[in-house]
């Protein structure tokens, strides 16, 4: 028999608040990370406390912000109201505590919950609160959310305002490091939600005059078919256009927060969309192919906004205020009046865009007969695909952030997708081997998806034939050798992706697997490396004449090793797609058929690596 556990007055236990936020932090902002990727958590402290300003901003109260990073200290200074002075310890300190309550106050504002700098203050190895109202200033300085300097209110001669100072624990985030990729288009949808609005950023000004027309200007990959369509009113903005592309493409906001994972007010959102279109044609297109190659953007402001997490990316509201329609009605109604008076007056838009759905649908129907065969051939292939070793959770499942760490990953050859599988978890990681390098697929139809076996199997995997929101795994891993013929299957499997599941990079869904280049061990002790650097510095560690191996592809690398690099130490490059790469110039140039051109390149550009 198993022993009885002892369960008493003593087992149970009273957390103080920030006891509570650092023993639980994803409760509060999600995963913790270093700063490599987009969604992590020092992001999130940053966002919190910009949130605060932002709704300043939106209540109409200070037109600029002024942020400064250095060296991981973070200085954030709005010019709104102010934190009322004998309120600066409490509104940073005590848990459920804030003016946001107050519906007077702040009208449609983000954080609702009074959380957000606690989180922050919390999670903060030092943390400085200062506001500035009718000439007085009150300051506050905490250490991992205890209070060390608490002076007096005093007299001042700044602007009215708020000053937050904060460093995230180096205890909680190991090895941060704030990266410029992630925090401008963090500041940038800051401004293109509240046109007029300045934000200096470390010498660098963001500043936007026409809200989401920019937004999509910013972001778009390739170029609109049509002008951009831009409608506005009372708490909602919308933008919109078609291109060449695949897929669709969504940025959806609710009281300037980005809704990554969308919400009831996207999916009403989409609907409206292809229904408005479809009746002003007065066709019977279906709705895949109205939405096929769309860019759209839009942003409403809720009353008292119910989002599924502390870290605010899905609403789950579905009424725009206490007394206020649906959020679907109030959108619904909007676009109805809105796109259809704009399609009327603006004919040769609603030229292009007719031409547009009605390629999507030709191309769709002439591809009917091979797609009903190729689903047929992939199902029956599946129930004993030895391609697919598959995990046991998926990201579309019910998500959570467990299911966050699911993934598949894309290799070559037997003796690496062995070792992958052998060292693997099975509940999150699945494994898919290619056999030799995939085709080349630029300038093919989608057709060509469902005729070659290899891309069918892998679209089948992945579940995304029909939409993003059926993803079966969080990270798709293209886990290649480093060598010449690892690097051209790379572009191969990301050409397949670019042309034809663009959603998939967009939504940073695919990386790129990093595997040690080196392993330098002595009896003792046993570091792997990823670069001459590092290869450098493990030496200098270990002292003289250490064993050293270079590793020279994935196959070389036995299972007991492999499961050291993709555990929670993985090191994953991710696949990043923004306007500036002018992806179908990009795709033509590497991957097209300008062979000169491309030999001039390669060869001007060569780099020859030694052997060690």
């Amino acid at each position: 028999m198993s022993q009885e556990v002892k369960y008493d007055e003593g087992n149970i236990i009273t957390l103080e608040w920030w006891e509570h936020i650092r023993l639980r932090p994803g409760m509060y902002i999600g995963k913790l990370g270093d700063g490599n990727y987009a969604d992590d958590g020092i992001y999130v402290l940053l966002k919190e406390v910009m949130d605060n300003s932002i709704d300043e901003y939106m209540m109409g109260n200070g037109k600029n912000i002024d942020i400064r990073i250095e060296e991981g200290v973070v200085t954030v200074r709005d010019y709104g109201r102010g934190i009322p002075l004998k309120s600066v310890v409490d509104a940073s300190s005590k848990m459920n505590t804030g003016g946001k309550y107050d519906s007077e106050a702040f009208k449609k504002s983000v954080g609702m919950n009074g959380v957000g700098i606690k989180a922050v203050n919390a999670l903060s190895s030092y943390m400085l609160v200062q506001s500035f109202r009718e000439s007085e200033t009150k300051v506050v300085e905490y250490n991992r959310a205890q209070v060390v300097e608490n002076p007096a209110i005093t007299k001042t001669t700044e602007e009215n305002g708020t000053l937050i100072r904060f460093i995230p624990d180096s205890e909680i985030f190991k090895d941060y490091h704030y990266q410029d990729k992630y925090v401008e288009p963090l500041l940038k949808n800051y401004v293109f939600l509240n046109a007029g609005l300045t934000i200096n950023y470390n010498g660098k000004k963001f500043f936007s005059k026409n809200g989401l027309e920019d937004l999509l200007n910013e972001n778009m990959t390739s170029d609109p078919l049509y002008p951009i369509i831009h409608l506005q009113s009372e708490d909602i903005e919308v933008a919109l256009t078609h291109s060449n592309q695949y897929g669709e493409e969504y940025y959806s906001f609710v009281n300037g927060q980005y809704t990554t994972q969308g919400g009831t007010h996207l999916s009403a959102f989409k609907e409206t969309i292809s229904r408005v279109i479809k009746e002003y044609y007065n066709k019977n297109f279906e709705y895949s192919d109205i939405r096929m190659g769309i860019t759209a953007a839009i942003a409403i402001k809720v009353q008292e906004p119910v989002f599924e997490s502390q870290t605010k990316t899905k609403l789950g509201s579905k009424d725009i205020g206490p007394e206020g329609p649906t959020v679907a009605k109030f959108i619904g109604d909007f676009i109805k009046k809105e796109l259809d008076n704009f399609l009327h007056k603006n004919t040769e838009t609603s030229d292009l865009l007719l031409k547009k759905i009605s390629d999507s649908e030709k191309e769709r129907k002439a591809i009917a007969g091979v797609t009903k065969l190729a689903k047929e051939r992939a199902k029956k292939a599946n129930l004993h695909n030895k391609k697919l070793r598959d995990c046991r959770l998926h990201y579309s499942d019910v998500k959570g952030e467990s299911l966050d760490e699911t993934c598949i990953f894309i290799t070559e050859g037997d003796s690496a997708s062995g070792s992958i599988t052998q060292s693997r978890d099975p509940n999150y990681q699945a494994v898919f081997s290619l056999r030799g390098k995939p085709l080349n697929t630029f300038g093919l139809t989608k057709k060509i998806v469902y005729e070659n076996e290899e891309f069918n199997l892998l679209q089948a995997a992945l579940n995304i034939e029909e939409s993003m929101e059926t993803l079966r795994y969080n990270k798709v891993i293209i886990a290649t050798d480093a060598d010449v013929d690892g690097m051209h299957i790379r572009l191969l499997i990301i050409t397949f992706f670019l042309q034809f599941f663009p959603d998939l990079i967009r939504n940073k869904h695919v990386f790129i697997l990093q595997t040690p280049l080196f392993r330098v061990r002595n009896k003792k002790e046993t570091i792997y490396c990823y670069s001459e650097d590092e290869r450098i510095k493990a030496i200098e560690k270990l002292g003289s004449n250490p064993e050293i191996t270079r590793f020279k592809g994935l196959g070389e690398i036995s299972p007991s090793e492999f499961k050291h690099f993709i555990n929670k130490n993985i090191r994953l490059d991710p696949v990043l797609m923004k306007k500036s790469d002018a992806i179908k110039e990009m795709l033509e140039f590497y991957m097209g058929k300008n062979t000169m051109e491309r030999q001039t390149f390669i060869i001007n550009n060569l780099v020859v690596e030694e052997d060690i």
